[in-house]
């Protein structure tokens, strides 16, 4: 008994710990005219170019970081799977280096590395460097997600059982391993796109228009804007988190009847 008050306690001192400030926030972003409620401090944010052209910006980085990472890890998982597990160990050092390396030195690297060649000389090559950037610091989740659902449907026994009946690597990539695996891709996604969409260091040191320089730019120029603004970013998360799970549930649905 006195082990579920403890357990209900410091379960509602973590809702209050979240719920407070929020709430806060959002009473504060409410306030843009004086004496009243309004959604005033909304409808500039959302009403502004540059709150549209970042986000779309950013969301477009987002989905492009999701498909290379995904075309890039997908085989690296597999032949560390199937042909060389012996470079897992190698691997696993490889996708951790993001977490020690800070993304200042990761930019200053690749802007260092790349100077004075097209990728440093044009705004398309600019946002190339974005995307590696990215990639890289998207690498611990997405790579760990796809090796965790590779593990999950015993991809060695698949591989095997799909070469004995004549199926080739691409064939085996793209109608056995991708669809068996497509709720770790989507938790993967939309990790790398909460990262894409919140990123400052990056964006901000290659003079990229994304969408998180353009949260701070709002943040030293307006009072009420900012907090509305934080309100959109959470409400953009917690819909990503929604639609992981029921985009989860209906491929692990789709797959349980197709493996009926």
């Amino acid at each position: 008994m006195r082990r579920g008050f403890w357990a209900w306690l410091w379960i509602l001192a973590g809702a209050l710990y979240f719920v407070v400030p929020l709430a806060a926030t959002l009473q504060f972003s409410l306030q843009a005219r004086r004496g009243e409620l309004s959604l005033l401090a909304y409808q500039n944010v959302l009403a502004s170019p540059a709150f549209t052209a970042s986000f779309i910006f950013s969301l477009q980085t987002a989905l492009i970081t999701i498909a290379a990472s995904t075309l890039l890890l997908i085989p690296t998982a597999y032949v560390i799977h199937v042909a060389a597990p012996r470079l897992r160990t190698v691997v696993d050092v490889i996708v951790v280096l993001p977490f020690v390396i800070p993304p200042v030195v990761l930019v200053f690297g690749l802007a260092r590395t790349y100077v004075r060649t097209p990728l440093t000389d044009s705004h398309l090559g600019l946002h190339v460097l974005l995307v590696a950037g990215y990639i890289v610091l998207s690498l611990p989740y997405m790579y760990r997600a796809i090796d965790t659902g590779m593990r999950a449907i015993a991809i060695r026994q698949l591989a095997e059982a799909a070469q004995s009946l004549g199926a080739g690597s691409w064939l085996i990539m793209t109608r056995i391993i991708m669809p068996n695996i497509v709720p770790s891709l989507i938790s993967g996604g939309f990790i790398t796109f909460a990262i894409v969409m919140g990123e400052f260091t990056i964006a901000a040191l290659l003079a990229q228009p994304a969408f998180g320089p353009y949260m701070s730019l709002l943040a030293s120029s307006k009072v009420y804007e900012p907090s509305a603004l934080t309100v959109i970013s959470l409400l953009l998360t917690w819909g990503s988190i929604v639609i992981i799970q029921l985009l989860g549930r209906r491929a692990g649905g789709v797959g349980r009847t197709g493996g009926a």
